[in-house]
């Protein structure tokens, strides 16, 4: 029996590759699930599960109360079995007592299989979802365990299973049972039936982990990838970039005679790989971005709404490089660099600017400026129509003229730019921000013409009156939209601030002002306040009537005269000796003092602190003490003692 319980048990281990605890954890809830369902025993009993892997053995523990007569064996046991397990068990107490039912193996292997299996399966799924969470962005490899029309079934460590869908995989890419694959882990997600691994071979952090995997500069940090634009199994194009100086990451990526990038390009079923050097410099970065083909001139304009457009000028011998097949390679730059391209031929763009300068009564200043190149470049183009040679140096002549055309038209578009842009600064003042919140149902729109707005991307009330002010034709574009409704819009832009209540700030605590101080006064009452301080230490305290008497005596004393030299910060604080020495006391004083005659309390209060104490500095302990002299029963004052 121990042999076998102990074999089963260690293949289960090896097979499942699962924590011994876990295994134990799963065995253990399975015995008592079997001992409750076959002893019908009520799940207020408390039942435990005993297993020793050195003996081979189990048990059931159940709880019991100690009886004089034992009714029922499942709930009951008398009081000398109880004290075989526990020797202070007494009448009516509860004692976890051995009952394990005789032929319980068998009993138990029947009713705890399923258990068992349970428990396994979801501490499976918990290790395998705790594993392939911190693999999540990472490429992974598996062997293929079955493909379809929707895709593939992928054998991973932990006996866990990935799913590549047809979309995540490489187009006219087969793959064969047993074949082994790389891809990228790109979801997880938990479900009934265990966790559901998403594996992706098309997408664009593939590519990045492949690139990190074969070039060492990558890995380290010395080369950084900016930006990948991927059209999976076609072409792609990935920007990189260094911050040291004398390394070139376009090399470092392609490596020599290229067999860093044909290691990768083998690895994605033959896609083209263009690797271009990231520029800070929009205009230079697109140029790149646009090769293999070379540009003459790249011209940005930007909108208010946001959106960037860059036009490119390229050869007539170029224009379909540049496009690439079926505008592949315009797409992917457009990707790459995140504005919006539009590529001409400079045969193409000549023409555009002759037919705008002769029509166009904006642009009729500059047709005055460049008369004579305007001439000179209608008969090249003329000449070009005939089919007639052009030289280079016309060709250069055209790309000059073109250039100059361009940057006039990048100028002026600047300038509007600048203008819009204010404008919107100063309409955005105008609207609450928390109209940009806010949804349309308050505008008073029938329905159909709030959906419209929606779908139009207008789903806010900030959005709508933006527009409105702004770009009012846009509005008219959508569906359903005319002149009644941007009437309505417009009286709703008029009351929108008082349909928002303004944020209420709360108002800052007013710090306190300190508090001049007077140099006259501290030249005369830090030793007075320091005495004080020493003198009363000890003390019972005083009423509080007293010590507001107190602090009026101390304020009325004069201050130091006019024209008296002013003392310095460490002779404020300096004791004077003669505060150390006892003070004469006069007859009178003594007198008033002990008929208690009628002297002002709070100048009685001074005389007695000053006329009975002195303070003596005590270099052992390191502080003033004050010493009071004392007389009784008639005695003349005796000498000073330590209060």
């Amino acid at each position: 029996m121990k042999n076998e319980f102990v074999l089963a048990f260690n293949e289960v281990l090896e097979e499942k590759g699962l924590p011994k605890e876990t295994i134990l954890e799963a065995l253990a809830h399975a015995l008592v699930s079997a001992y409750r369902k076959s002893m019908n025993v009520s799940s207020a009993q408390e039942v435990k599960a005993i297993i020793d892997l050195d003996k081979g053995e189990f048990g059931i523990l159940a709880e019991k109360e100690v009886v004089e007569e034992v009714q029922n064996d499942l709930t009951e046991v008398t009081l000398e079995v109880a004290r075989q397990f526990d020797p202070e068990a007494n009448l009516g107490d509860l004692v976890m007592v051995d009952s394990t039912p005789e032929d319980f193996g068998r009993v138990a292997a029947q009713n705890a299989r399923q258990v068992i299996q349970e428990k396994i399966r979801q501490a499976e799924y918990a290790a395998q979802i705790e594993y392939y969470e911190k693999q999540l962005g990472e490429i992974i490899s598996g062997i293929v365990q079955a493909t379809n029309s929707q895709g593939m079934t992928i054998g991973l460590e932990l006996n866990a299973e990935g799913t590549m869908p047809r979309k995540e995989m490489i187009p006219f890419e087969r793959f064969r049972i047993h074949d082994r694959v790389r891809a990228l882990v790109a979801e997880i997600k938990e479900t009934g039936r265990g966790p559901q691994i998403i594996l992706s071979r098309t997408h664009r952090d593939f590519l990045r982990r492949l690139l990190e995997n074969e070039v060492p500069e990558i890995f380290h940090g010395v080369v950084e990838i900016r930006s990948i634009a991927r059209e999976p199994g076609h072409r792609a194009k990935v920007a990189v970039s260094t911050s040291q100086q004398g390394i070139d990451p376009v090399g470092a990526c392609v490596g020599q005679r290229g067999v860093r990038i044909q290691a990768i390009v083998r690895e994605l079923h033959d896609e083209k790989i263009d690797v271009i050097e990231w520029n800070p410099d929009p205009t230079a970065f697109i140029a790149k971005a646009i090769s293999p083909a070379r540009v003459n001139g790249v011209y940005l304009k930007e909108s208010v709404d946001g959106s960037r457009n860059a036009l490119v000028v390229v050869p007539e011998d170029q224009l379909s490089l540049a496009i690439g097949r079926d505008g592949q390679n315009a797409r992917l730059a457009a990707k790459l660099t995140g504005w919006r391209i539009d590529i001409k031929s400079l045969p193409e763009s000549i023409s555009d600017w002759l037919f705008s300068l002769q029509n166009k009564p904006e642009l009729k200043e500059m047709a005055e400026e460049e008369k004579e190149a305007i001439a000179q470049a209608e008969d090249i183009m003329a000449r070009k129509v005939d089919g007639r040679v052009i030289n280079p140096e016309e060709y250069d002549f055209l790309t000059k003229f073109n250039d100059r055309l361009e940057k006039y038209a990048t100028r002026k578009h600047q300038a509007e730019f600048e203008k819009q842009q204010k404008l919107r600064d100063e309409v955005m003042e105008t609207i609450p921000p928390a109209a940009f919140e806010m949804d349309l149902s308050g505008t008073g729109l029938q329905a159909n013409i709030l959906e419209a707005l929606v779908e139009a991307g207008y789903d806010t009330a900030g959005k709508l009156v933006l527009t409105s002010k702004l770009n009012p034709d846009a509005l008219l574009e959508v569906n359903g939209f005319g002149p009644k409704a941007l009437e309505r819009v417009a009286e709703f832009a008029e009351v929108l601030p008082e349909l928002i209540p303004e944020p209420v700030e709360e108002e800052e605590p007013v710090a306190e002002q300190p508090v001049e101080e007077q140099p006259e006064l501290e030249a005369e009452i830090p030793v007075e306040i320091q005495e004080e301080t020493i003198l009363e230490a000890g003390q019972p305290e005083e009423p509080e009537a007293q010590l507001e008497e107190t602090v009026a005596a101390e304020a009325e004393k004069p201050t130091a005269e006019e024209g008296e030299e002013e003392l310095s910060f460490d002779q404020m604080f300096t004791v004077k000796p003669e505060a150390f020495e006892p003070e004469e006391e006069s007859e009178d004083e003594e007198e008033s003092s002990e008929e208690g005659g009628t002297t002002d309390g709070k100048k009685k209060r001074k005389k007695k602190v000053k006329r009975f104490r002195e303070l003596e500095y005590d270099p052992e302990r390191d502080v003033v003490v004050a010493k009071k002299k004392h007389k009784r029963d008639g005695t003349p004052w005796n000498e000073w003692e330590e209060e």
